[in-house]
């Protein structure tokens, strides 16, 4: 049995779950997620917590029942609380400016790079040389956060770059002096 798909999820007040033959559609105060499901996975629902089944223990069942029940809970979760992704920009001259919903990205090219919040997720510049992503899905917020890390990735003999808050970039040393 699988110890993720085992566990029960928990469904605050004011969260709706709808489960369909194919889709699960988890409403809240954020907002609403739907996802699409495998087909055999069970979700039955009782008293405010939702348990996920599988009908039989085939190898496609038992890879989907942990999968499902994470994404569903990941569903919850966001349309209650949310999720926020921090990145840093390090580097002399990096830096991020947010003017209405754009952020202008200076990191060392010979033009800014421009980001737009998009559906399903907001950006904000606490400081020039932060950013936070923040939304219900968290698929969308890593996915975005990982496409701003890609515009200049952390490079490993300075470290200047965009990384994530946290990371730990190693820096490799440099070539050695001539003697």
């Amino acid at each position: 049995m699988s110890r993720i798909g085992k566990m029960p999820i928990t469904v605050p007040a004011g969260v709706t779950v709808t489960v369909d033959e194919d889709t699960v559609k988890v409403k809240g105060p954020k907002g609403e997620l739907t996802q699409s499901i495998p087909q055999g996975i069970i979700f039955d629902q009782d008293n405010g917590v939702l348990t996920v089944s599988r009908p039989n223990d085939s190898k496609v069942m038992r890879s989907c029942h942990g999968l499902c029940r994470a994404l569903v809970f990941n569903m919850v979760k966001g349309v209650t609380e949310g999720f926020t992704q921090a990145l840093e920009i390090q580097g002399t001259g990096y830096r991020a400016a947010k003017a209405g919903d754009i952020v202008t990205l200076s990191v060392g090219y010979s033009h800014p790079v421009e980001w737009k919040d998009g559906e399903g997720y907001t950006l904000e510049v606490p400081a020039p040389n932060s950013i936070v992503v923040s939304g219900i899905c968290k698929q969308r917020v890593g996915e975005i956060a990982a496409q701003i890390r890609r515009v200049r990735p952390p490079e490993p003999y300075h470290g200047k770059g965009i990384r994530y808050a946290g990371e730990v970039v190693r820096l490799k040393a440099g070539k050695a002096g001539a003697k």
